[in-house]
């Protein structure tokens, strides 16, 4: 296409809309099935407020020891070369993702947050509940901290609580595995999928008109049209558009990840999609260093020890890599753990097409590194291989991992059916354990082929045991969790390390590789299969943190090495 017909067609485009968005500010009248729908949210939301105001002054369940265990970090950055323009456009970004921030309150707690904290007096309390979103602890297992809850559903507030798996399976109803939509009960009981879009409306709206006026402001014309087109997105429930405009963009200097996303808060299937957001700045210099390495995606992705049948989808040869400083973290990115590399789109269709963007998120890498992996490594890894222990190991081990989500297969073999949808809630765990362990078989790969630079063999596979025994410290209850102590388990019983009498460990190098190779064998067959009951057998096995890991991480607790980070974030600290 002529680039002054493709221009043409780009302006067309989000003209119309805007005027679709613009369209969406009123208030039509609605049919019956719309108002069946706001009577069974509005009844909804009625309940569960007065179910969380009975609630009065609960007391604390848990060491006030681990109100600690979040070491705070400021998110600041110099703007001082930002336009005013600029600046106006990263304050209504916050502004947007604060919204979002509201959203994923409601889908992981529900009621109102302003009113759940009021409740509780104790200010490091209420910060821990703030961190959590709710009154489960994510870094124990979901487990409640407060007295007067019971235990967190594995669906969160996607579903009514009152849903058995063996009802949601047994039932017929439209959009019944959407990723954009809550499941409720209507009048008579039975279960219906009610679109974001509907039963967020006001906030979704004032996210979108928020997005439209930061695209005013934008001077990077592709990140613009980007901005008009993910507030489309947001009022229509349809996304993969806007992931197109979002992978095409390369010069835009700021940037913003915002949506419903990732399917991570839906521990009963893994099909429905929590909002999030991260306002970002571009760190030009370590985005140069990382631009070479998407280039060698198709060669490895035929070199993985796999049979050739579940390495034959190719990943999209657009993927980029870029460093970044995040500068406000905003709902489900911002839940206990927080993200220090994006991986995205996760659209299947938007893989194949465009491959995907990997975001290094430095300052909140950097963070981690010295206030937790540091101090981890020196209790538990031997002193003879602590000096392998660096920051570009850590950066490159966690910029792999994004890497490797675009290798593998996304469709089972010989079906048009997704290995999302196959593997159900272990989908997640099970792609972060394969992004882990390819990551580390990309690495040695590229340094054979000294295409990376930085640091030996050594300096990666013990700077990642380290950060094996610092992600396993969050829990069961998350994917990320899961993957490592499937990872630990398999390369224990592998002898890829041993401990010594001190409790210390170290790499040993060659069984290392053996280990490497044989678990991305098995995980990549069982996705390509899409072996439910393998997967489930595999997480039942080596899923679990057995006693003398469970010692360990109680040493690490004691000598009050931080589990992660938490945020001071906001126009404030920023000084806007």
């Amino acid at each position: 296409m002529h680039s002054t017909a493709k221009t043409l067609l780009i302006l067309l485009t989000f003209a119309s809309a805007s005027l679709f968005i613009s369209a969406c500010t009123e208030s039509p009248e609605k049919t019956p099935q719309e108002s069946a729908e706001s009577d069974i949210l509005e009844s909804h939301v009625a309940e569960s407020q007065n179910e969380r105001l009975d609630n009065q002054n609960p007391e604390l369940l848990i060491e006030r020891s681990r109100l600690e265990i979040y070491y705070p970090v400021e998110l600041t950055a110099d703007l001082s070369a930002y336009s005013d323009k600029q600046k106006q456009m990263i304050s209504l970004l916050i502004d947007a993702s604060e919204v979002m921030d509201d959203l994923f309150w409601q889908q992981a707690f529900g009621g109102e947050k302003e009113e759940f904290l009021a409740k509780l007096d104790d200010a490091k309390v209420r910060d821990f509940a703030d961190i959590n979103y709710g009154p489960y602890d994510r870094l124990n297992g979901d487990t409640p901290f407060l007295s007067g809850y019971d235990a967190k559903p594995p669906g969160a507030q996607f579903y009514p609580e009152d849903m058995t798996k063996e009802e949601f399976e047994a039932a017929d109803f439209a959009n019944k595995a959407g990723l954009y939509s809550m499941v409720r009960r209507d009048e008579a009981g039975e279960l219906v999928a009610i679109p974001y879009t509907e039963y967020f409306t006001d906030e979704i709206q004032k996210a979108a008109d928020l997005l439209l006026q930061a695209a005013d402001f934008a001077e990077d014309m592709s990140f613009a049209a980007y901005l008009r087109l993910r507030a489309q997105s947001l009022v229509n429930n349809e996304y993969q558009f806007s992931d197109m405009a979002w992978m095409d963009m390369k010069t835009n200097p700021i940037d913003v990840v915002i949506g419903p996303i990732e399917t991570y808060e839906d521990q009963l299937y893994g099909y429905r999609a929590a909002f999030e957001s991260y306002v970002l700045l571009k760190d030009m210099a370590w985005s140069e260093r990382l631009a070479k390495y998407a280039d060698y995606l198709p060669e490895l992705q035929s070199g993985l020890p796999v049979e050739e049948a579940y390495k034959s989808q190719m990943p999209g040869t657009n993927a980029d890599l870029n460093a970044y400083d995040v500068i406000y973290y905003a709902g489900h990115s911002n839940a206990g753990s927080k993200t220090i590399a994006i991986n995205l789109p996760n659209d299947e269709e938007v893989q194949l097409t465009k491959g995907t963007r990997r975001l290094q998120l430095k300052n909140a890498m950097q963070a981690k590194f010295e206030h937790i992996l540091l101090p981890i490594a020196d209790m538990l890894i031997v002193p003879e291989q602590r000096k392998h222990i660096t920051f570009n190991a850590f950066f490159g081990n966690t910029m792999f991992h994004e890497v490797a989500h675009g290798l593998g297969i996304k469709t089972v073999l010989n079906s048009e059916t997704t290995v999302r949808e196959a593997l159900k809630e272990h989908a997640s765990a099970l792609e972060e354990g394969k992004a882990d362990i390819l990551g580390l078989y990309m690495v040695r790969q590229l340094l054979e082929k000294g295409v990376i630079t930085e640091g030996a063999l050594e300096d990666y596979y013990v700077t990642f045991l380290a950060g094996i025994f610092r992600s396993v410290r969050f829990g069961a209850s998350s994917a990320h969790g899961k993957a490592n102590m499937i990872r630990f388990n398999f390369f224990e019983q592998e002898g890829a390390f041993t401990r010594n009498e001190n409790g210390q460990y170290s790499v040993n190098m060659d069984k290392m590789g053996e280990a490497i190779d044989k678990l991305s064998n098995k995980i990549l067959t069982l996705q390509g299969d899409g072996d439910y009951e393998g997967v489930d057998m595999l997480v039942s096995d080596m899923g679990v943190i057995k006693p003398m890991l469970s010692g360990d991480l109680a040493r690490l607790s004691d000598a009050g090495i931080p589990v992660d980070i938490t945020f001071i974030q906001g126009k404030d600290v920023l000084g806007l």
